[in-house]
């Protein structure tokens, strides 16, 4: 089989892959404009419920580009058909199934050292090349990884507010995953991630080790957000208070579901996710996540 014949071949085993048919994915791919929505939101603080600022006082900003239509479905099926059928480690919580900010928060309970960090515009650091780059490591075709990329990128990053976009993020980093794993395994640190947040903890002060956690995070490229970076005990972690005997939600969580108690809410979502974590408490044989490289 020749250049031009494999080509073709990978073509449209990608498009069986997603049962689309080529002319569709082709038109798709060469009006990829038309195929996304495009709007932005001011960052709000969880906990005060203002809005986030830069130090001018200006309001931070993020930018949505879901996708729509026929695009929307093709990554919905590349995410599903491809992108989750490849295996991360356990440490990975964000965009994983059976996985969440809770379990992300679970394993670090009870440890006194905590060590946390954010890393800075996640999506929007993600270029184009480093999501080919990344499908090339990870053995695709190059004619394969063209096509994932074209439909999964636009405006040369990875968009927030697409199905693909969490799953191509956790493959983007995890070479730096496989990083801290290894540390963190010789140093009986426990390793989790929820997106662009990363936990750290350990039974032993580990903070000589921070300044090695933070070049690996350096060195594949990705930027700190200093301001959420601490290490303390007893934080706030993903979400979650998390402390020597349990976990809980935060204040503002537990205020909101006295609300939907008091007024007999038919829905109560607070209350449903304040049962959730609390749930966690009464698990015995709970067990935090392993932080395994992947197979």
């Amino acid at each position: 089989m020749n250049f031009s014949q494999f080509k073709k071949s990978e073509f449209k085993r990608f498009c069986s892959i997603l049962n689309f048919k080529p002319d569709c994915i082709s038109q798709i791919a060469a009006n990829i404009d038309s195929y996304y929505n495009e709007w932005i939101t001011d960052k709000k603080d969880n906990k005060t419920n203002d809005f986030k600022r830069y130090k001018d006082g200006t309001i931070k900003q993020r930018i949505i580009r879901p996708p729509k239509d026929e695009l929307k479905k093709i990554q919905g099926r590349i995410k599903d058909r491809i992108l989750a059928q490849i295996e991360l480690p356990d440490c990975i919580h964000g965009g994983v199934k059976k996985r969440s900010n809770i379990t992300n928060a679970k394993p670090h309970q009870g440890k006194k050292y905590q060590f946390t960090t954010d890393l800075k515009d996640f999506y929007p650091s993600i270029s184009a090349k480093k999501v080919y780059d990344t499908f090339i490591s990870l053995k695709f075709s190059t004619h394969f990884a063209h096509w994932l990329t074209k439909l999964t990128t636009w405006k040369n990053s990875v968009p927030q507010g697409a199905p693909t976009s969490t799953h191509i993020a956790n493959l983007v980093f995890l070479k730096a995953d496989c990083a801290l794993i290894c540390l963190c395994n010789q140093n009986n640190i426990t390793y989790t991630r929820y997106i662009d947040d990363l936990t750290f903890s350990s039974q032993q002060d580990f903070s000589h080790l921070i300044s090695d956690i933070l070049q690996i995070i350096m060195e594949s490229n990705f930027k700190l957000s200093y301001r959420k970076t601490k290490y303390k005990g007893n934080q706030t972690i993903t979400g979650i208070d998390v402390f020597l005997h349990k976990i809980d939600a935060p204040d503002r969580i537990k205020e909101k579901a006295k609300i939907e108690a008091e007024t007999n809410a038919v829905k109560q979502p607070y209350t449903g996710y304040m049962n959730r974590i609390r749930k966690t408490n009464h698990k015995a044989d709970q067990q935090p996540s392993r932080t395994d490289l992947p197979s």
